[in-house]
């Protein structure tokens, strides 16, 4: 059985920062056209909106930076876009 890539966001971010909330949402319909060849059919487009313990007292860009470098593999094989919403448990979220 084929995995969708949110999918395999979900798993890697699940097992690297074992959030209390995690939300992945594939936002790659609403960038059709965005760039040639882009369709809006494929996921080339992600948000991401997570709150883990492990990013207590870590500052907001070693946050990203801590996503980005695992989603590397995805961000390599054609993931245009990736919107991150980190947070620590007690931190206002808009969402």
């Amino acid at each position: 059985m084929e995995t969708t890539l949110q999918s395999r966001i979900e798993k890697k971010l699940t097992d690297a920062f074992a959030p209390e909330r995690l939300i992945v949402i594939n936002e790659s319909h609403m960038h059709a056209g965005h760039q040639p060849g882009m369709t809006g059919t494929g996921e080339t487009h992600v948000r991401v909106r997570i709150v883990s313990a492990k990013f207590a007292g870590m500052p907001r860009l070693a946050r990203h930076k801590a996503i980005t470098d695992l989603l590397k593999p995805e961000l390599d094989a054609g993931l245009h876009a990736l919107a991150l919403e980190p947070a620590a448990p007690g931190e206002t979220v808009l969402w």
